[in-house]
């Protein structure tokens, strides 16, 4: 999906939320991708664009679902591999491997960071009326970033909230490095 069509569809999403007449009608739309044969959905609004897979700088002593960073315009930006991080069963990158690149506002901070996943599917608006809680499966720092479930289309979307996902390694201090790395690259 282009950087074009990201922002076409962040326009409709401004256009859709003005348009209400009732909280009860209020849609969000959500970028899906396919990760083990699943489907899952993040914020659109959280989508800064979408990048094919490049090598990555590793990172000594990250966790093992960071892959390391890459330059981004002179924005250094950590890589997580949302299989790794997920525990699914770990793929080689092909052609069709893409890199969501994601920001939110956190703690009066942006944060950026790029999400792998096996391919990008579709852009769905959906109902918040329409998003069921996860079941209750102890939630801790593993799955606190799933922020419900949805049917669309005859399938089950898992809704993903990019702030806590992107904010959940709170071992990793990237942006205290990146002040160090030249932006000569």
């Amino acid at each position: 999906m282009s950087p074009a069509c990201i922002s076409a569809a962040k326009r409709q999403h401004d256009m859709n939320v003005n348009d209400m007449e009732e909280p009860e009608g209020n849609e969000q739309q959500y970028l899906t991708f396919i990760m083990a044969n699943e489907e899952y959905g993040v914020d659109i609004l959280a989508v800064q664009e979408i990048r094919g897979w490049e090598p990555t700088t590793s990172i000594p002593n990250a966790p093992d679902y960071i892959g390391g960073v890459i330059n981004l315009r002179g924005t250094i930006v950590p890589i997580m591999d949302l299989r790794m991080r997920f525990g699914l069963p770990i793929v080689e990158y092909s052609p069709v491997t893409v890199v969501v690149i994601l920001k939110v506002i956190a703690d009066n901070n942006e944060k950026i960071m790029g999400i792998v996943v096996d391919a990008v599917s579709d852009v769905y608006s959906i109902r918040q009326s329409d998003v069921r809680q996860p079941p209750d499966m102890n939630q801790d720092e593993n799955t606190g970033f799933l922020r419900g479930l949805v049917s669309v289309k005859e399938k089950m979307v898992i809704l993903l909230d990019v702030a806590t996902l992107i904010t959940s390694h709170q071992d990793l201090e990237l942006p205290v490095m990146a002040d160090s790395i030249s932006e000569t690259e």
